[in-house]
């Protein structure tokens, strides 16, 4: 009995890389835009609250993202910036900014963690209440929101893994936008013998009307 080996047809083989290439790209496009979105959504939500002891009795305070930490928030543009630019460069700056991607994501990553059980904004904002440098705020509590920036910040880390992994299988800018590219320039029509205009037009252009 002979048994047949079948073999792979080289086209199949070499369509392959081109469909994880567009799989990975539509996956990084996703998680680095969705990523910006929620971690800029995220630091202008409520992140701590408490209370101030002030004359009258308690003073409720709140802090935002952005009051605890203005790092999410930029390398979330940061990083919104850094993945269109991956299609602007080639080889070794794609690398670089690939780089940049993900190192923007792990920051927000970071940033967001320490932010979420910190107290200092709160504590500000309890000494410019009570008008004493020293107070503090009370019955503090945290909410989700940093975990949530947390999130996006993991799905931009992500994106920038999949540029450093994929990124040279990615299309670029198209070279007619380049700078320093010259267009190829059109040879002019032979003019018509028989439509003595053209002969006229091809002189007044200072072209030679045979063509040669």
């Amino acid at each position: 009995m002979e048994y047949v080996t079948a073999v792979p047809h080289p086209r199949s083989e070499a369509a392959a890389p081109d469909r994880s290439g567009r799989r990975s790209l539509a996956l990084a496009l996703l998680c680095g835009a969705l990523g910006a979105a929620v971690a800029l959504l995220a630091t202008r939500q409520r992140w701590a609250a408490g209370t101030a002891s002030v004359a009258g009795g308690a003073f409720p305070l709140t802090a935002k993202g952005s009051d605890v930490t203005g790092v999410p928030a930029a390398l979330a543009i940061v990083g919104l910036a850094a993945l269109v630019a991956v299609f602007a460069v080639r080889r070794a700056g794609r690398l670089v900014v690939s780089g940049v991607l993900a190192l923007s994501g792990a920051g927000i990553v970071v940033a967001a963690l320490l932010g979420a059980s910190d107290s200092s904004a709160l504590d500000e904002k309890a000494a410019r209440a009570s008008g004493d440098t020293s107070a503090t705020v009370a019955t503090l509590s945290h909410t989700g929101w940093p975990w949530v920036a947390v999130a996006g910040g993991a799905l931009i880390l992500l994106a920038g893994l999949l540029a450093l992994r994929y990124g040279s299988r990615w299309p670029a800018m198209s070279g007619r936008y380049e700078r320093g590219t010259d267009r190829p320039r059109r040879r002019p029509r032979p003019a018509d013998p028989e439509r003595p205009e053209e002969i006229w037009k091809a002189l007044d252009r200072g072209e030679d009307p045979t063509g040669t």
